[in-house]
């Protein structure tokens, strides 16, 4: 798949997925360098600028190839039920496995919003043992604040609100119990205007106390809040999208076949090879010349065999789809 205008970096497939480094994700990682890189200082009595963001700028990698663990974790579980996934990025602060299909089973969506942060639990398990041999100093320092990123990424993840990890297993969970996805997507955006009070609350809790950290909570809720915001919002909107089709409306009874011509065709040979086929015809470098319209086809090859199949197309429209 070649990367679209703003796509980002691609850096490799994964099971014939692609993932992207998306722009967004310098500035976040600029942004944990100046973050981090004070933290360091006050951390590690002595320790020069240049260990301060050698350090910050390892982290900000490390943290990095974190979030790209956890969105594996959704893209292969996602990918071992069948769910296709057009893509993977980074971006800003976290990542995106961009699943083309909805989850036909509440144990679907389960399964694949679990996966992430089980994937950063044991990460952070993992750099937690490692403590145990690297010996004090920066190492140790590099090492404790990856398990604590971890750790933090698995718990903010499974809080109970759409978009997050917590909220698809919400919904999945209401769906299982009520036989209904959009009781879910319900309980699970309420869930997410939860999440951002508490956010918020946090931050103005901070100000409030004057604590030192106050500036960084009110930058990460905001960020945060408007995350889940609208990515709530954006799954309310979905659903009530799919509530228009009719459930008793099977979409595999209504498509049709499509066959491409080029639009010089005969329109004889075009209307006969349509066959209760949709037809699209097409000039020359691909360009779509439209549908071609039976009704006109056949009264057109009844006068006249040879004329080109473009004199009986109708515009493309999305009702065509």
């Amino acid at each position: 798949m070649p990367a679209e205008p703003g796509e980002g970096l691609r850096l490799f497939s994964v099971t014939g997925v692609p993932v992207f480094l998306a722009p967004s994700w310098w500035v976040g990682s600029l942004v944990v360098v100046l973050l981090y890189a004070p933290l360091v200082e006050r951390l590690l009595p002595g320790a020069g600028a240049g260990l301060s963001l050698a350090l910050a700028a390892s982290f900000a990698v490390l943290l990095g190839v974190s979030v790209l663990a956890h969105e594996l974790g959704h893209t292969l579980v996602a990918v071992r039920l069948g769910m296709p996934v057009r893509r993977l990025k980074l971006y800003l602060l976290g990542g995106l496995s961009e699943v083309v299909r909805t989850p036909r089973k509440p144990r679907e969506e389960g399964l694949v919003a679990a996966a992430g942060p089980v994937v950063s639990l044991i990460l952070a398990g993992g750099f937690g043992l490692l403590l145990l041999v690297v010996p004090p100093g920066a190492s140790w320092l590099l090492v404790a604040q990856c398990a604590v990123a971890n750790l933090a990424v698995a718990v903010f993840n499974v809080l109970p609100g759409l978009p997050l990890d917590g909220g698809r297993m919400l919904r999945a969970g209401v769906w299982a119990l009520t036989g209904r996805r959009a009781i879910g997507t319900r309980a699970a955006v309420v869930g997410g205007w939860l999440v951002t009070v508490v956010l918020a609350g946090w931050a103005v809790w901070g100000l409030m106390e004057g604590s030192q950290d106050r500036w960084l909570r009110l930058a990460v809720s905001v960020i945060t809040g408007w995350f889940v915001v609208t990515g709530a919002h954006a799954e309310l909107v979905g659903e009530q999208q799919r509530r228009q089709w009719p459930a008793e409306l099977d979409v595999r009874k209504v498509m049709r076949p499509v066959l491409q011509l080029p639009a010089e065709s005969p329109v004889s040979a075009a209307w006969e090879a349509s066959a209760g086929r949709g037809v699209v015809l097409v000039r020359a470098a691909g360009v779509v010349a439209g549908l071609l319209d039976g009704s006109a086809a056949r009264k057109l090859a009844q006068a006249t065999t040879n004329a080109p199949a473009e004199l009986a197309a109708g515009p493309v429209r999305p009702e065509s789809a």
